[in-house]
């Protein structure tokens, strides 16, 4: 135990460094200029410091937490419950700055594990403290008689205003993290603390808990006799793992290592593996893992041990026996730092094709861009364009003979269709997803893959070659992009151009069906089978539904050029009428030749059958024929329909004209793209690049963390009313900030993705603990995800740690696999406290001793009412294997 005498000669040292410091106050006095009153009852300029000093502390006392909050206490960055107020001070030529650390509210106990606890708390077991040190580029006093001079300074200062918190004055190097510190319990106990670190050369005694525990003994135990052979001292312990970096190709590689080594030029061959090779955006760009790995915090509960020996066990005890896991992801800067560069994904490259858009008026012909302009001071010239080697790479990928026709199905989100875009899996999806990694996606590069691109269309045009990635049957969907509509044209158009150039009737055979003869010597054609429970009028016989022409295919443009001819000529019905008859006369020649013996009713009867009114229950119910009749509007006389059904020859499919003609419109799809201007290709390329980068992100799997599915949603109905604004043909300086903005929101919800991504796929095990660690993160990052242009400064820490379940201890562990023979960083166990093999990183220890006032060597000569305990002896210690700091603090009866 500290010797009281020792204690009780606090008051004889304040009185020498009062002498020592009017001695060198009276040679400075000369010096020294005063702007203030100067009250002459004060000896000396040391004693105007601590007056100074007092003054200042006193102010802080009467004002309280929430008046010094009020009056503009700045919050400790990372703290939430902790604040601090500063003043300067100047003594001689010296300047420091006095702190005072303050809480808002009170701090439970035993708390000092938690991430809110400031490393001066956790290390001297102290709540609110002063910190004085000299404003210069260490910060530290470097002088011993300094030091104890300005300390002394404050305790005084202290004494004289009744206030009891600690003061802390840095010392030496400042690598070395050392401190000095005093508190005054009152007039009768007082604390003293002191801070120092080993930066090498850790002896190893200290690297066991025996050897800690040892040296904490050593502060108060002088001898045998000192104590009895036990002492009670208390104990908690922090430990902190860190999961080693992973290698995703020694992990395919460790089963051949086993049998037999691998040869040089296999491994050189061989791709790395990267963490992201299976998800849905790895066909087109490797993203950085988020997720550089976890920390576990393994923490054991105060406990009191007597004897050295028990520390073994606890340093050979699992880490399973801890009392409390906390679980922390190493989140990547980048995630964070919004930069421009830092982060490169979908977004990046949108951000590129928005630039490229803002040029895309420069000239009214992709050819233009393409052009050598060199010597001339034009941004078309400034950028290369990759080499013809890249180019017909990436038309292989396009043109493919493995890409068969595309069974693109839209996106689930609601907002997908809003999107006038191509669908994902589409061949001009594929040129926008290409463009965006091609040539940095400038308008050049655009320019050149565009008209390459056209090319090889032409060629599967004239060569009758089906389109990759494109359906050739169904109808055009209007809710696409009007360059989706011209190839899906193209598509059908090829397919029926293919069909005109093989013999008449081998190609339709599988549409005339069965062809037989029936009454008067009449031939059936065309009949894709019977219709149920249906009879022709006149005969009897059953009635045949016949193989139709497709209906009527027109892109949105064909639509609108319809439109304005007929508005033009003032005919808008008519014009709509005329496509009509076209579409049932043909239908009507193929019920002809499907039923020879048909009639006009008959048709109607299939038709349309709101316009057969019947008067039989059923068919066949009352004899035949059954009774029934047309309706008003096909029973007036002149009825159009009556009229196509007289002048309709009875054709099947295969014999009639296609509605569609296949050359004329495929030439006019050719002719569109070769033509298109840059800006309305850049627009469609906008549309569609921004969807079908939304669409490989949705498809990621990410454990179905609800927060993340909102924010998808979300962003669909972002894209899709942003986007909108491009099919009102608006300005382009009027969209170009709402498209930057748009980036901006693509790229945190991108993060966000990737984030829960990994985070799912490392944690898949423990499904609760991977949703509330993503949860976590995206409440810290949530501020950062405005749509403002301006970068957010938000220099915040992710510090949030997740309390691992018992349940999920195992599947945490697993982050930490057993180290391999040939792994280099496990050449040295020093520590103990393994965890599969792996020690900590850090580990931090608290030793205490608590006794009662009433006893012992704390009990005062003067009997006192309380029996409170107090902590007479506390050792913080952090370290490693290769660093030690220790911080004591040590209180007497004065």
């Amino acid at each position: 135990m500290a010797s009281t005498s020792a204690a009780a000669s606090s008051s004889s040292k304040y009185a020498k460094h009062r002498r020592i410091g009017e001695e060198e106050e009276e040679e400075e006095e000369a010096e020294e200029e005063l702007e203030r009153f100067d009250d002459f009852t004060i000896a000396s300029s040391w004693e105007r410091f601590i007056s100074e000093i007092e003054a200042i502390c006193r102010q802080w006392l009467a004002d309280g937490p929430n008046i010094l909050t009020q009056k503009g206490a700045e919050s400790v960055p990372s703290f939430d419950n902790l604040y601090v107020v500063k003043r300067e001070l100047k003594h001689g030529k010296r300047v420091y700055c006095m702190e005072y650390h303050f809480m808002k509210s009170a701090k439970g106990k035993h708390s000092y594990w938690d991430d809110d606890t400031h490393s001066m708390q956790l290390s001297f077991g102290v709540y609110e403290f002063l910190i004085i040190a000299p404003l210069s580029a260490s910060g530290v006093v470097l002088d011993d008689p300094e030091s104890t001079k300005l300390l002394s300074s404050v305790a005084i200062a202290l004494s004289n205003c009744g206030g009891n918190w600690p003061a802390f004055v840095p010392v030496h190097d400042p690598s070395r993290k050392a401190y000095i510190g005093i508190q005054n319990l009152g007039t009768v106990f007082t604390r003293r603390f002191e801070a120092d670190r080993i930066g090498s050369q850790v002896p190893i005694r200290l690297m066991h808990l025996e050897g800690l525990h040892e040296l904490f003994l050593s502060k108060f135990v002088l001898s045998s006799t000192d104590f009895p052979a036990r002492v009670k001292v208390n104990f908690s312990m922090k430990l902190t793992y860190r999961t080693p970096e992973y290698d995703y190709y020694n992990e395919e590689t460790l089963v051949s290592e086993a049998n037999e080594s691998i040869a040089e030029s296999e491994v050189a061959n061989h791709p790395k593996k990267q963490w992201d090779d299976d998800c849905s955006w790895a066909e087109w760009y490797s993203a950085e893992d988020p997720v550089k790995g976890f920390e576990l915090t393994a923490i054991w509960g105060e406990r009191v041990f007597e004897e050295t020996l028990e520390m073994a066990e606890v340093e050979n005890a699992s880490s399973f026996d801890a009392d409390c896991w906390l679980l922390h992801p190493i989140v990547s800067p980048y995630m964070v730092d919004d930069s421009i560069g830092k982060f490169v994904g979908f977004a990046s490259q949108l951000q590129l094709l928005v630039k490229a858009f803002e040029s895309s008026a420069e000239a009214q012909f992709l050819e233009d861009f393409v052009a050598d302009t060199s010597g001339q001071e034009n941004s078309k010239s400034t950028v290369t364009v990759p080499p013809p080697s890249v180019v017909d790479r990436v038309m292989k990928d396009f043109f493919n003979d493995e890409v068969g026709n595309s069974n693109y199905v839209e996106a689930e989100n609601k907002y997908g269709r809003a999107m006038k875009g191509a669908p994902s899996d589409s061949l001009f999806a594929q040129f926008c997803l290409h463009a965006l990694w091609f040539g940095n996606c400038h308008i050049r590069a655009i320019a050149v893959l565009w008209i390459d691109f056209v090319r090889e269309i032409r060629w599967c045009w004239e060569e009758s070659e089906r389109l990759p990635r494109m359906k050739s049957t169904s109808s055009i969907d209007l809710c696409t992009c009007l360059i989706h509509q011209k190839l899906h044209m193209l598509a059908i158009c090829i397919e029926r151009k293919k069909s005109l150039s093989r013999e008449k009737g081998t190609d339709h055979a599988h549409e005339d069906g069965i062809s037989n003869s029936v009454a008067q010597n009449k031939t059936r054609k065309g009949s894709a089978g019977v219709v149920p429970s249906m009879m022709l009028l006149n005969t009897f016989q059953e009635m045949h539904a016949p193989y139709t022409q497709d209906a009527l295919l027109m892109t949105e443009d064909m639509h609108e050029e319809r439109l304005h001819a007929a508005e033009a000529f003032g005919n808008a019905v008519g014009l709509s009428g005329q496509l009509e008859r076209d579409v049932l006369s043909s239908d009507m020649s193929a019920f002809k030749a499907a039923n020879p013996d048909a009639v006009f009713e008959d048709f109607i009867r299939w038709h349309s059958p709101g316009d057969w009114v019947s008067e039989d229950r059923a068919e066949g119910s009352s004899g035949w024929p059954p009774k029934g009749r047309l309706s008003q509007r096909m029973s007036e006389h002149g009825n159009m329909w009556r009229k196509i059904w007289n002048d309709a020859p009875a054709l099947p499919v295969s014999e009639q004209k296609f509605l569609l003609d296949p050359i004329r419109e495929g030439e006019k799809v050719i002719h569109y793209l070769e033509t298109l201007r840059p800006q309305q290709l850049l627009e469609q390329m906008v549309c569609t690049a921004f969807k079908s980068s939304a669409d490989i992100l949705n498809r990621t799997t990410y454990g179905g963390f609800k927060l993340m599915k909102t924010k998808m949603d979300q962003l669909y109905a972002t894209l899709a009313s942003t986007l909108k604004s491009l099919q009102g043909k608006s300005d382009i300086s009027d969209l170009s900030d709402d498209l930057k903005r748009l980036c901006q929101v693509f790229e945190h919800i991108e993060k966000l993705l990737i984030l829960a991504a990994s985070v799912h796929r490392k944690l898949i095990d423990a499904p609760r603990l991977s949703q509330a660690i993503f949860t976590e993160y995206f409440n810290y990052y949530l501020p950062k995800m405005g749509t403002s242009l301006e970068s957010v400064c938000y220099e915040k820490e992710f510090t949030a740690k997740e309390k691992v379940g018992m349940h999920e201890r195992d599947a945490v562990s697993n982050l930490f696999p057993p180290p391999t023979a040939n792994q280099s960083w496990r050449k040295v166990l020093s520590m103990g406290n393994l965890l599969n093999g792996h020690e900590p990183i850090q580990r931090e220890i608290v030793f205490s001793v608590i006794e009662r006032i009433s006893n012992g060597h704390y009990s005062s000569p003067t009997p006192l009412s309380t029996d409170e305990q107090i902590e007479t002896h506390r050792m913080y210690i952090s370290g490693t294997s290769n660093d030690l700091w220790v911080a004591l603090s040590v209180t007497s009866w004065d």
